[in-house]
């Protein structure tokens, strides 16, 4: 009797494994389910935006027949300010035009090549089963357009960019986009949606080189990026072109990376992604706090915004946010959460390594000399500078942190004492100060500037932000830099 219980037992459960085996067989089935035959109904010309905005939600539409018109642009633009660099675009912006899809849509593809461009270009679209993307169907000279089609197969968020040889260069150029392929029934809704692309970019002139800078090959070839940016230039994302959002709302970023080489490390200071969508694909990760994106792929991340302030989007490999533009900020608005961030509750001192300032390593050499800048030339060198030197911890409109760095706006320290300021700068500085009747305790580091750099951002502090309006030449640094270092007072002291 007990052996056949075990027999029975034993079909029951091959059975089980069996049926099981068959469940999953058919849902890996349903998973690839063939949009080839899909049937479209209708025709319609597609939403294309330029970033940082996505067009309408597909939302539970049948398939379609949608026509794409995307015009190649070469066009000069300005990387950071007194920076111009000639970009090729698709749809005249870095990166190009947000496409938005659903499965088994056919896509009917013009891609044009605007008259007055130098290049031939094409296109290849991640999304596209076919020869190189659709790049092999869609070689277009300056002045003509091709047309192709294709089937959109896979859900998903996918990158598209130049493949015309030589790949990189084009790539490099800021030839680069994204496509959004949306399951049936559409995804989810959520309160805001934004587009963001990182791309890093390769200057004959350093960082901050003023005046027209071509692409230099044999940096790119190396990887010796300098500039990693989102949305094609330093402060895309920042000050009046910020992303919003209010409190409770939840926010959806299409993250694309075009590289040409780097990898992203794709974060948002303050936050948490509650979802992540894995390399744009199905998979969904949750509670993520940094999100990898290669070269050539993306990722969609989403968040609920649960406190308001200003939130900073970085690339974590962390040079390239402070010092190479991979920086935007999403700013919220709405009522304080104290359950969630009280904010500084107590403030005290601790220096256990004690007083002593830290000073950032020299560069040995001279200093190119270069002709004396007008006051114009002045705050814009100095508005650069600002924004890769000082501007993480006293902020892009000089406001500081509360409690932590004091405020360059409207600042009775700095209007007091020329002297104290440039002093700061070339020596650094620390202790208690009280600025704007606030008092702060925090290390400054010395900076590692040239006399000319010292003057410039100075004097686009002092004429920024209702200051006094001060011009600080590069004398007067040099001067102060040639004294013994004296501690100075705090003007209430």
């Amino acid at each position: 009797m007990f052996k056949n219980e075990t027999k029975i037992k034993n079909i029951a459960l091959a059975m089980f494994v069996a049926i099981g085996l068959f469940s999953c067989g058919k849902k890996e089935e349903n998973d690839a389910k063939n949009y080839e035959n899909v049937k479209v109904e209708g025709k319609q010309v597609a939403e294309l935006t330029a970033p940082p905005f996505v067009p309408k939600p597909v939302g539970n539409r049948a398939a379609t027949k949608l026509v794409v018109h995307m015009e190649i642009k070469e066009q000069e633009g300005e990387m950071v300010d007194g920076v111009k660099y000639t970009y090729w675009t698709f749809g005249g912006s870095v990166p190009g035009s947000f496409i938005r899809t659903r499965v088994g849509d056919e896509v009917e593809f013009h891609l044009k090549n605007h008259p007055d461009n130098k290049m031939p270009h094409n296109i290849d679209l991640h999304a596209v089963t076919g020869p190189g993307g659709g790049a092999t169907s869609s070689l277009v000279a300056p002045g003509h357009e091709k047309v192709f089609n294709f089937k959109t197969l896979n859900p998903g968020l996918y990158v598209y960019h130049c493949a015309t040889a030589p790949v990189g260069m084009h790539i490099a150029n800021g030839m680069y986009g994204l496509i959004l392929v949306e399951p049936e029934g559409g995804l989810p809704p959520v309160d805001k949606e934004y587009y963001i692309m990182q791309g890093d970019f390769y200057t004959k002139g350093n960082y901050g080189e003023q005046g027209s800078q071509p692409f230099d090959m044999n940096k790119a070839i190396k990887e010796q990026a300098d500039y990693v940016v989102f949305n094609g230039k330093v402060g895309a994302v920042t000050g009046e072109k910020s992303l919003t959002a209010k409190v409770g709302e939840t926010v959806r970023i299409y993250m694309g990376n075009g590289g040409p080489n780097l990898v992203s490390s794709f974060h948002v200071i303050g936050e948490i992604f509650d979802k992540v969508h894995i390399e744009g694909g199905d998979m969904i990760n949750k509670n993520v706090q940094t999100t990898l994106v290669p070269a050539g792929g993306s990722a969609i991340v989403e968040f609920k915004v649960d406190v308001p302030g200003t939130f900073i989007l970085v690339d974590h490999s962390i040079f390239r946010a402070f010092n190479k533009g991979a920086l935007g900020m999403l700013k919220v608005e709405g009522a304080e959460n104290k359950k969630i961030h009280s904010g500084t509750i107590q403030e005290g001192i601790y220096l256990p390594e004690g007083g002593t300032i830290q000073n950032m390593p020299k560069v040995n050499g001279v200093a190119k000399s270069a002709a004396p800048k007008t006051l114009a030339e002045q705050i814009k060198s100095g508005k650069t500078l600002y924004g890769r030197t000082c501007f993480a911890c006293h902020q892009s409109e000089g406001q500081g942190v509360p409690n932590a760095f004091p405020p360059l706006a409207k600042s009775d320290y700095l209007n007091a004492n020329i002297d104290r300021a440039i002093n700061a700068v070339l020596h650094g500085l620390s202790g208690e100060v009280t600025v704007n009747g606030k008092k702060y305790n925090n290390v400054m580091t010395s900076q590692n500037l040239t006399d000319d750099e010292i003057a410039d951002v100075l004097t686009y502090v002092y004429n920024s932000w209702g200051n006094n309006k001060t011009v600080v030449t590069p004398a007067k640094v040099k001067a102060l830099r040639a004294k013994p270092v004296v501690k100075t007072k705090d003007i209430h002291e």
